[in-house]
């Protein structure tokens, strides 16, 4: 017997809660000064999470990905 999944309701407001945190304490000086690729990939990541698309946008590896999230103090919400 498996766990329960949450309604639909409850994970939406976890993913705005997850954007809306990422969004406001994301260094956006910081990530508006990054050429067009990587300043795209940055916003993506801020919008939807997604290190693996956002990293590919990038054109980096996903450990050359977080390094460029952490300088943009971007947090890892789940």
């Amino acid at each position: 017997m498996g766990l329960a999944e949450p309604p639909i309701h409850l994970v939406e407001r976890w993913c705005e809660e997850a954007q809306r945190t990422r969004r406001e304490r994301a260094d956006w000086a910081f990530i508006n000064s990054q050429p067009p690729r990587l300043r795209g990939a940055l916003a993506h990541y801020v919008d939807m999470g997604g290190p693996f698309k956002a990293s590919r946008v990038a054109g980096l590896s996903l450990s050359e990905f977080d390094e460029l999230r952490r300088r943009a103090d971007i947090p890892e919400v789940p």
